[in-house]
């Protein structure tokens, strides 16, 4: 089967159990699946799907932490024409909830093996087990209500119903199609020239679009093996990498920072068999970037992408390490504009919100048109809701959303700057930068840190070389941990503003 014949991302699976059956596809707590192996399993579980009811159009919720069982669920739902609703277990009930009115879905599975909250969740939805099955997954009962979606020629079928966490808001469930994910995982493949030799670290949720993607289709497209963990931990992921596990590393800035919080000075570099890292996902500061790439002893590449986009938009190149925090070029096939508030394109190098147009883009917003009207517009181009600039080699900066610019005294404050600076203090690990509304339309910037071993006055001593007085957070509130959605992304909607 040659890659252009692919119409679904079962295909994937497929290409890889015919080319090379016996070769590596996941490690999923200490036992090594086979192409061959995840392709059978694959396949039991489409005839268990079609067993339960579920049909082509249909969506049939996933909730579950990364393990064999849900990777093999999303391709087996995939293979029989379904929507996957990929719901990390570790959702709120009220979440999950949400979801599943939302969707729809005919069924709603629970992969309960490795997740004690897949468990609760399927004990209070009363769900049963499913007939055969080897790995722990349950079954809601039948919606009769739902209606399957109508079915679309060759690969623009949708494949996935990803529902953003969002910094702000209701989460909203963004139609991805095969043809999209399957350029995402082709061009995240071959930019990161992996080969079958490749082993790659799956602690991100495969739940989050860039987990599911890049991660792990991306990683199945070249042939490679994908060492899968339910969730991020630091400790166990420094030993793999220590042992030799791992080739590769993919994860968002504050997976790095966990990591570097684990290990003293003296023993960086770490001694690996690493020879690629990327970040992705969130804003990677400076210091940090700096920290990772003494730890790795390699440069640390960084990249943009959102759900909307399928994800990915840009990132750096594995033959030209940046030493700024550039999210990179636009990847082969994307297309970009920097546009003003008047829809004009901005001049070089000014700031304004960032489109694309991208193979990946979204097919829209589910049951949500006035949402999706307002993100896509007319040519084809997606609005992102990012402030960005470019550069003239074409490499893109992002500032923040534009929801998240923060007006005080008539000047524009981008979050991410105050961001950069307190970041870069040594004892702050993350920090989050928000706008706080004052009467007359005005607001006051107010910082929340995660930080060990110092307090406000220090920290404003440490900011007040490096911003305008207009920058500097009016308060700084300390936090044992940042709100942080599954996949390691602050959560700002669930700072505590009042």
């Amino acid at each position: 089967m040659q890659p252009t014949d692919y119409r679904r991302i079962s295909d994937i699976l497929r290409h890889g159990a015919a080319r090379r059956p016996d070769a590596p596809a996941l490690v999923d707590d200490g036992r090594t699946w086979s192409y061959a192996q995840l392709a059978a399993v694959a396949d039991a579980y489409a005839a268990l799907l079609r067993d339960l009811g579920v049909r082509p159009g249909d969506r049939v919720m996933l909730v579950a932490e990364n393990g064999v069982a849900q990777v093999a669920l999303l391709f087996a739902a995939a293979a029989i024409d379904a929507w996957s609703v990929i719901v990390n277990a570790r959702l709120s009930e009220g979440e999950l909830e949400t979801i599943r009115t939302h969707s729809g879905a005919r069924r709603v599975l629970y992969v309960t093996d490795n997740s004690p909250d897949a468990a609760r969740h399927a004990a209070r939805a009363g769900a049963l087990p499913c007939a055969g099955d080897l790995h722990g997954v349950l079954a809601s009962g039948l919606n009769t209500a739902c209606v399957p979606e109508p079915m679309e020629a060759g690969a623009d079928q949708v494949a996935a119903l990803m529902y953003t966490t969002g910094t702000t808001g209701q989460p909203k469930g963004v139609m991805l199609s095969h043809a999209g994910l399957l350029f995402v995982a082709a061009t995240s493949s071959r930019l990161r020239g992996l080969t079958p030799q490749d082993r790659a670290w799956g602690g991100l949720p495969i739940s989050h679009v860039y987990g599911l993607t890049s991660v792990l289709l991306g990683t199945l497209y070249a042939g490679a093996c994908l060492h899968l963990a339910p969730r991020f931990d630091a400790g166990a992921l420094l030993a793999s990498i220590r042992a030799g596990e791992l080739t590769i590393v993919q994860g968002v800035p504050a997976m790095y920072a966990r990591l570097l919080a684990m290990i003293e000075e003296a023993a960086r570099p770490l001694a690996s068999r690493l020879r690629f890292c990327y970040a992705g996902g969130s804003p990677l500061d400076p210091a940090l970037k700096r920290a990772a790439e003494a730890m790795f002893g390699l440069p640390l590449h960084n990249g943009y992408g959102l759900t909307e986009g399928g994800p990915t938009v840009s990132q750096t190149r594995l033959d030209a390490p940046r030493t700024d925090t550039s999210v990179g070029l636009p990847i082969p096939g994307v297309e970009v504009r920097i546009v003003a508030r008047d829809g004009l394109d901005v001049a070089p190098g000014e700031t304004g919100e960032l489109w694309i147009r991208s193979p990946g883009r979204m097919r829209g917003y589910y049951r949500d048109p006035a949402a999706t009207a307002a993100a896509l517009q007319p040519g084809g181009w997606l609005a992102t809701g990012d402030l960005a600039r470019q550069d003239p080699d074409g490499a893109l900066f992002l500032l923040g959303r534009t929801r998240e610019l923060i007006i005080r005294s008539g000047f524009n404050v981008y979050p991410l700057e105050v961001e950069t600076a307190l970041n870069a203090h040594p004892a702050v690990v993350q920090s989050a930068v928000v706008g706080r509304p004052l009467p007359a339309a005005e607001e006051e910037v107010v910082a929340f840190v995660e930080a060990h071993g110092v307090d406000e006055a220090a920290l404003q001593a440490w900011l007040l070389p490096r911003l305008a007085p207009y920058k500097r957070p009016a308060r700084i509130v300390f936090m044992d941990a940042l709100p942080a959605a599954p996949s390691g992304k602050i959560l700002k909607s669930r700072l505590p503003l009042a």
